[in-house]
């Protein structure tokens, strides 16, 4: 959750109460929000381990008292003081919600941000453009301006790889703007941080790398990579060719914001169009309170121009922002309800949503279903559930009513996960160490190196992958343990590393029912062991087989007890009426099994169990295991022999 840091006297001013620590506290609980701590300026400096201020230093620190506050993620709205304190006044009901209003401008008066639509395509290909007229600014306000565009920064516009906001003084620069894309060594200009000594980087390139090795422009580092190794930097300019802004990186100069500033041109360019929008319709709708006509913002006209250089409009591409839209979503009252445990009224949930900043709400079909209206700082507001957290919130989570409820049932655990638990306490007492691998891998190592057939049919395939490493769910646990192995080669191998996991595997299964759904896939419980060492360890991995059935209580058949010598042992066994297993050679080829490529030839084998159906006895094939092929272990990297073991733990249960 998103921190927000605010000086208690200037956050009461503006609700216009005052509180005690504990009674703020309540405030924030009942609104949906977290104190998280109480401190000063100086109380962090002191209580800081990495602080290197000296004491004369930190006694120069402001003693205000600082609350620090933490607000749910999609909250954008209330990442600033000004956000915060207007959301508590409607919460309080000491003010309404207020209207956003976009000044008409006639089209041809309207400011333009032309785009070179082919260049930004391969860096940053979208741009949202808004301008607040007549606006005052104070220090504090300056500072909470900045510091809303930090905090967007960090979360909705994920370290500014989706969104960078740009604000220059309007009155520095003259439109009509420009957005594009060019090489860095036609880009030259002074940026925001050599405002003091006005130096002029001729190369933007350079400009990256300073920043990438200058201590003082260290918060500007991260952001570096983003664009470092694109052969085109995206580029704002004006109408006279200055640089406004080198986004995501820094702003230039000379449109440089300062507590004078009265005109604010906004621009945001981004990677994702919708993020964009809601990113400047926060910092329009947060700072518009303080323009001559409070709530009000300037359109700006974002024409896409033509790939062919002829600067003709693109106008099934372009548009005008800011959008500052509300809209409408709906919510069955009995769900709400439902969800939340009361019994409101209809009519009380209407005026409910008037302190939650969801009015003017409505009632349609009978009063059974509640409409209400989202303003554009809202953007959480997806789906009726996000309705009824909000009614629940502005009912009073106090005043629900604690109920006993109507059924009577009794809690345990899944005699799966009981079985796994079990299983992994006894394979840790043999030696054996449990791993935790991740669920997603990629197509090579699911099948490909463990020389599988690739059957795509059989898995769950993502359809946008972060990286080749995630691009399907896993069908086997087997590539984890093995990849696992390959990062721990630096570890003693002379008296054999064995290791196991105990993990859901998914199949696909267009037949797979859940809750009258198909979902296309279902989860399989698998167990996975392997011993790797100077021998490829075949009889451990066979005697854990043996020790597993032993302790699920399934007996060997007959002629598997013969081969084994254990005949009078098995007298004294514990086991199951009608359960057996044995096991047979792995085959591979035609009508083998489809894991018989990962092992070697003749040395490996499937588990049969046979155990009472609805239909007599049935007999399945539940794993296989044996010493692994050494174009696998090449595969892997792995140096040893290695032996595996693979089951499905469901079918003994």
């Amino acid at each position: 959750m998103p921190t927000v840091a605010v000086e208690k006297d200037a956050l009461f001013t503006a609700v216009g109460h005052t509180y005690t620590d504990h009674e703020f506290d309540e405030l924030c609980f009942e609104f949906g929000v977290e104190l998280d701590d109480i401190t000063s300026e100086r109380e962090e400096a002191i209580k800081s381990s990495t602080s290197k201020l000296t004491k004369e230093q930190i006694e120069s620190l402001s003693d205000v008292t600082i609350y620090k506050i933490d607000v749910p993620a999609n909250r954008y709205d209330l990442l600033c003081i000004e956000g915060l304190s207007r959301a508590l006044k409607i919460f309080l009901g000491d003010m309404d919600a207020p209207n956003y209003d976009i000044v008409a401008v006639e089209e041809d008066q309207m400011q333009v941000m032309n785009v070179q639509t082919k260049s930004t395509a391969t860096v940053r290909p979208f741009v949202v453009c808004a301008i607040l007229r007549d606006i005052t600014f104070t220090p504090e306000r300056y500072n909470s301006f900045i510091e809303l565009q930090d905090q967007l920064h960090r979360n909705l516009c994920r370290q500014r790889t989706l969104v960078a906001i740009g604000t220059h003084d309007y009155d520095t620069v003259q439109g009509p703007f420009c957005y594009d894309a060019r090489s860095p060594d036609r880009i030259s200009f002074c940026p925001l941080t050599h405002s003091s000594s006005g130096e002029v980087f001729q190369n933007a390139k350079s400009l990256l790398e300073f920043y990438e090795t200058d201590a003082s422009c260290k918060h500007l580092k991260p952001y570096v990579p983003i664009i470092k190794d694109s052969p085109l930097y995206p580029v704002v300019l004006d109408a006279n060719e200055v640089v406004m802004s080198l986004p995501p990186i820094i702003n230039g100069s000379p449109s440089k914001i300062t507590l004078n500033t009265t005109n604010v041109f906004i621009e945001c360019t981004a990677t994702d169009l919708t993020k964009a929008n809601i990113v400047l319709d926060t910092v329009v709708s947060m700072f518009s309170e303080y323009c001559a006509k409070p709530f009000s913002v300037e359109p700006v006209k974002v024409n896409y121009l033509a790939e062919d250089g002829s600067g003709s409009i693109l106008a099934d591409k372009s548009y005008i922002t800011p959008q500052m839209s509300t809209r409408s979503e709906s919510a069955s009252v009995e769900f709400i309800n439902s969800l939340i445990g009361i019994s409101a009224t209809p009519q009380d949930m209407v005026q409910l949503c008037n302190k939650i900043q969801l009015g003017p709400a409505s009632l349609k079909d009978n009063d059974t279903q509640l409409v209400v209206t989202v303003p554009p700082t809202r953007s959480d507001i997806l789906h009726p559930v996000d309705i009824a957290e909000d009614v629940g919130i502005a009912y009073g989570y106090n005043n629900i009513t604690r109920r006993v409820p109507q059924t009577s049932t009794v809690g345990g655990e899944q005699p799966l996960h009981t079985l796994g638990d079990l299983l992994r306490e006894e394979i840790a007492r043999a030696g054996y160490i449990e791993v935790l691998t991740h669920g997603l891998c990629s197509i090579h190592d699911n099948f490909t190196a463990l020389r599988r057939k690739i059957d795509l049919d059989s898995a769950v395939e993502l359809s946008n992958p972060a990286n080749v490493e995630y691009q399907v769910v896993r069908t086997t646990l087997l590539q984890g343990l093995l990849k696992t192995l390959q990062h721990n080669k630096s570890a003693s191998f002379t008296n054999g590393f064995k290791l196991f996991e105990i993990s859901d595997v998914v199949k696909a299964d267009y037949e797979h029912v859940v809750t009258e759904t198909i979902v296309g896939a279902r989860n399989v419980r698998n167990l996975c062991a392997v011993y790797s060492g100077p021998t490829s360890g075949f009889e451990i991995i066979h005697g854990l087989v043996d020790r597993i059935m032993t302790l699920t209580e399934v007996a060997p058949e007959e002629e598997y007890v013969k081969n084994s010598g254990k005949g009078a042992e098995e007298e004294y066994r514990v086991s199951r009426d009608g359960w057996f297993y044995t096991i047979r050679e792995l085959k591979e080829g035609e009508g083998g099994h489809e894991c018989a490529g990962s092992y070697f030839p003749g040395r490996a084998a499937e588990i049969l169990l046979t155990k009472p159906g609805e239909d007599g006895f049935v007999r399945k094939s539940i794993g296989t295991f044996g010493i692994l092929h050494p174009e696998v272990l090449g595969n892997f990297d792995i140096l040893y022999p290695t032996s595996s073991l693979e089951l499905e733990l469901e079918c003994l249960l």
